[in-house]
């Protein structure tokens, strides 16, 4: 005879509340233009340092993916910030994860953004300032925030491995890290000489450098400036050089969206500029990924980024 199966109530008995000097993590609902986000707010222990619990910081996902992230990198990110005091938002932008509505680009979730920075401050509202966290598009969102919004609540950024990418930063990158590596390989010019896979490869470096020239040295634009006509990449910078407020900004070293934002920062006056500010700090991880997967890198970042926020604020 089977064994009887264990009761309802045991399957649901509830678990045992977390200790109030605990970092706790609280689920929610929110509105955006009549749609509703899912987020959670990561609250630090009720002890926790006040001058950290000042600063509170939204986490902007780069898409398309939800709340959680690569290898659930924003859950243990927003874990380690809560730790060290300071409560942090990551939410479903709309049309992803819980979250409701028609799917957007990054450079449509500006709304989502402000609706964010809302719920953070009205569900903790010891928050006296916002950082604006972002990877990849996340962070190309977060700067279009910033031209889009003069929000006074967002006093810091942190930026990792932007998004630039356009047809010329892509050629660029692939002339400089890829072709380059492969013109000192000697089975490039074997199969050069060949007339096989090389000889397609030598069509590609020259399309590339086509390409890579075509743009000009001072990126997209008009020339008159018109807001309307900026591609996204000028918007993003016109975006960082309104922001008075200090900059992280992260670099993986295994990894060709870092290398596209650093071309594009050595092609653009005002991208220089902006990197070579007082006001950003460079943290470049070696041998990190996109995602800085590795647990390695994963707690390098976290122990980086507390430490700036307790320096910056």
């Amino acid at each position: 005879m089977n064994a009887a199966p264990p009761a309802l109530n045991a399957l649901s008995a509830p678990t045992t509340p977390p200790a109030l000097d605990t970092p706790r993590e609280e689920a929610f609902a929110f509105g955006c233009e009549g749609e509703r986000l899912l987020g959670i707010l990561h609250r630090p222990a009720a002890g926790a340092d006040a001058a950290a619990a000042a600063t509170g910081v939204v986490v902007i996902v780069g898409g398309p993916q939800y709340r959680a992230g690569s290898h659930r990198q924003f859950v243990h990110l927003a874990r380690a910030l809560a730790a060290a005091g300071h409560p942090v938002l990551r939410f479903d932008m709309r049309g992803m994860g819980d979250s409701g509505g028609a799917q957007r680009s990054f450079e449509q979730i500006s709304a989502d953004i402000a609706a964010a920075l809302d719920a953070l401050f009205a569900r903790a509202p010891g928050v006296q300032r916002a950082v604006l966290w972002g990877l990849c598009d996340g962070a190309s969102a977060a700067l279009l925030y910033l031209h889009e919004r003069a929000d006074a609540r967002v006093q810091g950024l942190c930026l990792l491995n932007p998004w630039v990418r356009s047809e010329a930063s892509l050629a660029r990158t692939h002339v400089k890290h890829y072709y380059a590596r492969r013109l000192r390989e000697r089975d490039f010019w074997l199969k050069l000489l060949k007339g096989g896979v090389g000889l397609r490869a030598a069509r590609g470096l020259l399309g590339n450098l086509r390409r890579a020239r075509a743009e000009g040295s001072e990126g997209g634009g008009t020339k008159s400036g018109a807001e309307s006509t900026l591609r996204y990449q000028d918007r993003m910078a016109r975006g960082w050089q309104r922001f008075a407020g200090p900059t992280l900004l992260v670099l993986s070293g295994d990894d060709y969206t870092a290398r596209e934002f650093e071309e594009q920062a050595k092609a653009c006056t005002d991208w220089r500029a902006l990197i070579e500010s007082s006001r950003v700090q460079t943290l470049a991880l070696s041998n990190a990924d996109h995602t800085f997967s590795a647990t390695s890198d994963k707690r390098a970042l976290e122990a980086r980024l507390t430490r700036w926020l307790q320096e910056a604020f």
